[in-house]
């Protein structure tokens, strides 16, 4: 059964109806609560638009951050709303609270095309809960501020994975809608998975190689190469006999990757790995650095207590040709400390190879997405750069994913 779609629910009508909408507004912040990176909040903002401009009075729900169940203001909407307010013109209100006094009062004075957007749903412990009947009550009170004759929309693909009661129960409640960015999303993901043009190259970069380990499992049997950079690096290093110094290691993973490099050598996706790392004496911009060759990275003027922080450009060389042959690319994860100016570089010879490529590109959200904006490059610089994180890897694992199931079901 397929979703019913955002065009669905406005040919329709909307004009008058309230209509509650799950967004993404999940914004990075920096110690001064000001947004570093608003790319959700823009990809929000044209949903939200269609239907204010159809007359709909719109309920914006969204979550930010990880509040434990209750209200704490370190967490509120406030900055993601008020930069929604900024950078659509709407007529935005702020609740709050999210199904209180405040947000119902608000919610029942709205007019038509008006926008309210309420607290941070999860400052309500029924919105993450693992007891159903705890999210579905939280769910009835969500529908309860649309009144009579409301409606659903998810535009939040971000939060597609999670069982959670503004993303699950209420579609459960009102009548439900994909919103355009979930659509958008699915087909991108779509289009990776069933029938990527070829040759399919996926970068992958980040932290761990534990937050990884499902997607590589499943990539490894759909790509044809693997590009694999960042902190995960060093596991995929050490498993093939390699000193990786003092650098990020995740030795219960090392059996694990030795069985992803024994597939990739009877035929599955080709696994490439660096050849040079940026390796520096300790974790600070300032710190002591120097090129050296992946398989001896204690070997140099820095020795054994090294960390390495970026690929080498040798690395980020070859990466860029292999980029520049393929005919779709998926990148999900930084090749290094992006953040530090000294270990950028891996990060942005790889962007700036998807930006330059003819190939259709995805940059897979999260830290990759903030990169990529961070060092000065144009959401319009690659095929599409996806809000999921964690929803865009559950996909490519061929999970099923909470809110799709919820919004086929309705």
């Amino acid at each position: 059964m397929s979703a019913q779609t955002l065009d669905d629910l406005l040919s329709a009508g909307v004009a008058g109806r309230t209509v509650l909408v799950r967004s993404d507004l999940n914004v990075p912040l920096d110690d001064d609560r000001k947004i570093t990176d608003d790319g959700r909040v823009r990809a929000s903002i044209p949903v939200i638009t269609k239907l204010s401009e159809a007359g709909a009075r719109v309920v914006v729900m969204a979550h930010l951050g990880r509040p434990k169940g209750e209200p704490d203001l370190t967490y509120s909407i406030r900055p993601a709303a008020e930069k929604l307010r900024e950078l659509s013109g709407l007529d935005v209100a702020v609740a709050t609270d999210v199904v209180g006094e405040d947000a119902q009062a608000q919610a029942a004075s709205l007019h038509d095309g008006q926008v309210l957007v309420v607290e941070n749903v999860r400052f309500e412990a029924g919105e993450t809960s693992k007891d159903d009947s705890a999210r579905q009550e939280l769910a009835a009170r969500y529908a309860a501020l649309t009144g009579e004759n409301g409606a659903y929309v998810d535009d939040a693909f971000g939060a597609v994975h999670r069982k959670h009661a503004s993303v699950f129960d209420i579609a459960a409640v009102l009548p439900a809608y994909q919103g355009d960015l979930v659509r958008d999303e699915l087909l991108v993901l779509k289009r990776l998975t069933e029938d990527p043009e070829r040759p399919f190259v996926v970068v992958l970069g980040g932290s761990k190689v534990s937050d990884k380990l499902a997607v590589i499992d499943r990539l490894l049997d759909i790509a044809d190469e693997l590009l694999v950079g960042g902190g995960m690096m060093f596991t995929f290093l050490k498993a093939l006999g390699h000193d990786v110094a003092g650098s990020l290691l995740e030795e219960d993973q090392l059996d694990t990757v030795r069985a992803y490099l024994a597939r990739s050598e009877a035929g599955a996706a080709k696994i490439t790995l660096p050849t040079d790392v940026v390796v520096a004496a300790r974790f600070a911009a300032d710190a002591d650095h120097e090129i050296r060759p992946a398989d001896s990275i204690s070997g140099g003027s820095i020795g054994s207590s090294g960390l390495g922080l970026d690929i080498g450009p040798d690395s980020a060389a070859a990466f860029a040709e292999r980029i520049n042959a393929a005919k779709t690319v998926f990148w999900n994860g930084p090749m290094g400390v992006f953040e530090i100016p000294a270990y950028a570089e891996g990060t942005r010879t790889v962007a700036q190879s998807l930006a330059d490529t003819k190939a259709f590109t995805v940059v897979g959200g999260g830290d990759s997405a903030a990169a990529v904006r961070a060092l000065g490059f144009a959401d319009a610089d690659f095929g599409h750069i996806s809000t999921g994180g964690g929803a865009s890897l559950e996909y490519l694992e061929g999970k099923q994913l909470p809110g799709l199931i919820a919004l086929e079901g309705n």
